[in-house]
């Protein structure tokens, strides 16, 4: 049996969230570890995933708002990357990625984006429930300071929480992709 690709998973970096009133925890070393991921993926021709949250017509985040589009400095390129919208917070209520992944032979995800506490974890422990791999990208997920907690503790708990049981917990230094896999 062929050995399964390894895939990036970009959650919800969006004009809305990463620009909005609310600041993300370190969102420039972030958003640059986020790019640096996606230069990793396509150096080696893994499948680069982007979703993009919506809601219903007439909200702010309607789809087509510019609140949804994902940051230009991404550069995510919708010929040759997976873009699709989502209405819940985990990436696979209601999508088609656990087809999109399964066809391109994907066993392991490697995840980043925000919020932490919401889309990043729900879609964390879905993915291992559908049978996949989930990496959870440390230094590469943030979210915003509440009132009860700061960004920063809220990060370093779900690093904390979801490494083991729901995730293997990665460095973006320490994560590759291997260049056998191309996009199936």
């Amino acid at each position: 049996m062929p050995r399964l690709a390894r895939a990036l998973l970009i959650i919800d970096m969006q004009e809305g969230l990463f620009n909005g009133p609310n600041t993300p925890f370190d969102g420039q070393r972030v958003l640059a570890n986020i790019t640096e991921l996606i230069a990793k993926a396509r150096k080696a021709r893994a499948p680069v995933f982007a979703a993009r949250h919506v809601g219903p017509p007439g909200s702010p985040i309607e789809p087509g708002s510019p609140l949804t589009r994902l940051l230009p400095t991404l550069a995510i390129d919708p010929d040759i990357d997976s873009v699709f919208e989502k209405h819940r917070p985990s990436c696979f209520t209601g999508t088609d990625l656990a087809q999109r992944l399964a066809r391109a032979n994907v066993g392991e995800l490697v995840i980043a984006g925000m919020q932490t506490e919401y889309c990043v974890d729900s879609t964390c422990r879905a993915a291992g429930d559908l049978g996949f791999q989930p990496l959870l990208v440390a230094d590469a997920h943030t979210t915003m300071d509440t009132p009860v907690l700061s960004a920063a503790s809220i990060i370093e708990h779900h690093n904390r929480t979801l490494s083991g049981p729901f995730v293997k917990l990665v460095s973006t230094a320490d994560c590759t992709f291997d260049s056998a896999f191309g996009f199936l």
